[in-house]
Parts: C-alpha cells; structure tokens; sequence
C-alpha cells in the first residue's frame, strides 16, 4: 500500500527483499519439521532435500522479482512519473528494522548454511575490498567487516542506504530519475546476491559430488582399497544429501577367505567420517581358472602308447575316398571335426591312418605303422584287407568315443 502511494519503484524493490523475508522464515518452518521428521520407507534418506528445495524456490523467486522490476524501470525511464515522499523514507525504515530482524533474530540453518558455502557475490567481494581499506586505518572493525559479511544483512543496508539517496535527492533537486536508478541498483544487488545461492542449491538438488570434498574422498578411498582382504573398489558415488550432509554408495570386491564383516567395518569406518548415510556392498571374488576336463583325468594320459582308437564310419562308395587321408576327395565336403572335452572349443585334429587292427576290449597295445606301407597294403578301400581303425593326432587328449588303455569300451 505504501508503494502505491509513494508511486516509489525503489520501495517497491525493497518491499521484494521484506517477501524475500517471510520465505525465508517459511524455510526456516521446513528446517525444524524436517528435524522432527525420522525417515520412512518411501524416503529412505529422509526429508533433508525438502529444505534443499525451499532454498532454491526462494532464491530463484527473488530473482523473479529482481527482473521484474529491471523491466518496470525501463519503461519508467521512457516516462517518468512523479514520486511522493511522504512515506518513503518511513517505510525504508520500517522494511529495514523488519529485514535485520528477521535475519539476525532467528537461527536459519539453511540460508546460514548456504550463504557461508555458496561462492561470494559481487557486492561482497567490492565491500570486503572496502573493508580491508577501513581496517588498515580502523584495526578495531576487522571483527565486523572481516572475513566476510552476511550477503542479507549487507543488501538489506546497501538498499536502505539507496532509498536514504533517493529521498534526499528528491527532497532537494526534484530529481525523480534517481528513484528508478536506486531501483535498477537494488535489482542488481538482489540478482547477484541470490544467484550464487540458486547455483549452490541447485547443485546439491542434482546430487553432484561438492568440489571441496573429491581430493579428501580420493584419499579415503586410496585407503579403503590398501585394506586386507579388498582386490577392488568401484562404482563409486558420493552426492550432498542435504546441507552438510554427505550420502554415497560403494562396491568392494574382497577375496574369497576375507571376512565380509570385518572388511564391511574397516570400510564403514574409513568412509564415515566423510559420507554421514553410507552404503556398502561387499561381494566375494567369483573368478575360477578354467580347466581342460570337467571328469578325472587317468595317470596315463600322458602315455603316447595309450592312445584310444575312434572307429570312422563306413562310407558310401570307395571312389570318393582318398587313400592317404582317408577323407572325402571333394573340395566342397568339409573336413571331420571331433569335439574334445574342452571348454569352448571344437579341436579340428590330423586324422592319421592305423594300419594295425587293436581288438576291442582286448587292451593290446600295437605300434603304428609308416606311411609307406599304406598304400602297398591296400587298406585305404573297405572291404580289402582286414578291420582298420583311425586314430587322432592328439596322443596327450582323451577321446570321447572308442576304448581306453584297460580295453575298456567307452561310452
């Protein structure tokens, strides 16, 4: 009402910072419901993100309000209306003592909190560099104006002290362009105070890892992994939770004869100190070395001698046979392949001709005879000369099919 009356776009500027005010204590309201909140099953990390968010929708409508007014005030410098000071400098005052009051006389953690970690705004960094000046002459104000002022408190005097100019302006020179440059200032000053707070809570909505913490958790977790028993430490994930609040999540790979429990403590009391809500999966290590046979091997595999002969099947007709290797002579059919116990693979071996006949079930143990006598015997056709069997090149290999060294049948 005082706005209207004043036709004043500075008051109204400020007015925006006394809203900016009842948010805050709407935030402060959260903060306190959420300590009295203990997490459930559908918010297993509890309701610190709902102070989280009530920072960032503050933060984001003063700057709503902020561009508003840089838009009225543009058109306000087309046409410039008359300005009545005689509740502007009252209600400067009144919005002031409401402002301070509302900071300085009541604990919110959030806005505390975010204003001491968010980066420095514009107008802090040209104070603190005024500051240092007025404490080189004054030492006794360092304690005040150093190290860094509170961003609320410093805007709500910075635009009281513009409306101070505005009125006295006004008051002695008529000069009404002065209240929309005082509005301008106060805009610019809400925007570049608000915005490095909307970026800091914006990030911890979006569950980034906090800049300042990566080099302390890379060390933690250097650490974790020297641990006895830990092979390995992955998919590793740290976010900010809430304000001051740190959650992640950790996979730790240990051996087979580590104790989980134990390893589960060392882990949780490395990282605990850091990450406040910890989660920590412990898996055992599942590798296994491959064999070559899935049965027991006998003592004898090693023995050239004890070879085990693979019966071919009869073929159809004698011309298509080669004498030598005894496979099809057509480029097209496909050599024979025989598969091995093992793992994966089908091992295409040299078949080689055995001129000798091994009785099944016998267990004699005959030599092999030279490639030269093969052909003048004749025993490449069937049907001429006596039984004959083929063996694999493979001595060291036990076959799936024939006999074993005992004279055995296999199955």
């Amino acid at each position: 009402m005082w706005c209207s009356s004043t036709n004043s776009i500075a008051l109204t500027a400020y007015t925006y910072l006394t809203i900016f005010d009842l948010f805050s204590l709407v935030t402060c309201l959260i903060s306190y419901w959420v300590m009295m909140k203990k997490p459930s099953p559908i918010y297993s990390f509890g309701f610190e993100r709902f102070e989280v968010l009530a920072v960032f929708a503050s933060t984001v409508l003063a700057q709503l309000g902020a561009l508003f007014i840089l838009k009225e005030s543009a058109e306000r410098f087309l046409e410039q209306p008359e300005i009545h000071t005689g509740r502007l400098l009252v209600g400067t005052f009144v919005a002031l003592f409401f402002n301070l009051f509302t900071m300085l006389s009541i604990k919110n953690k959030p806005f505390a909190y975010v204003s001491e970690a968010a980066s420095t705004s514009w107008l802090q960094e040209h104070v603190a560099d005024l500051s240092r000046s007025i404490c080189g002459i004054i030492p006794g104000l360092s304690s005040i104006f150093l190290p860094r002022m509170n961003p609320f408190v410093l805007i709500d005097i910075a635009g009281a002290l513009a409306l101070c100019i505005t009125y006295m302006l006004i008051e002695i020179n008529n000069y009404f362009a002065v209240d929309t440059a005082s509005a301008i200032a106060i805009a610019l000053m809400t925007f570049g105070t608000m915005y490095p707070m909307s970026v800091y809570s914006g990030k911890v909505l979006l569950q980034t890892t906090p800049p300042h913490v990566i080099g302390q958790l890379d060390k933690l977790l250097r650490e974790v992994s020297t641990l006895d028993g830990v092979l390995e430490v992955r998919n590793e994930h740290f976010w900010t939770l809430g304000f001051g609040t740190l959650a992640g999540s950790v996979h730790v790979r240990i051996r087979r004869d580590a104790n989980e429990q134990m390893v589960l403590a060392h882990v949780t009391n490395r990282l605990y100190t850091l990450v406040s809500t910890l989660t920590v999966q412990i898996f055992k290590d599942d590798w296994i070395r491959p064999t070559l046979s899935s049965v027991p091997i006998a003592n004898n595999i090693l023995n050239l001698s004890d070879h085990h002969i693979i019966p071919m099947p009869s073929l159809k007709a004698a011309d298509n046979l080669n004498p030598v290797t005894s496979t099809p002579a057509k480029p097209s059919s496909p050599p024979p392949e025989f598969s091995f116990n093992t793992p994966g693979k089908n091992v295409s071996p040299v078949i080689l001709l055995n001129t000798q006949t091994k009785p099944y079930g016998l267990g004699f143990n005959h030599g092999s005879a030279p490639y030269s006598s093969v052909l003048s015997q004749g025993l490449g056709i069937p049907g001429i000369g006596a039984a004959q069997g083929f063996r694999t090149g493979f001595a060291n290999v036990p076959g799936r099919y024939g006999t074993n060294a005992r004279g055995q049948p296999r199955p």
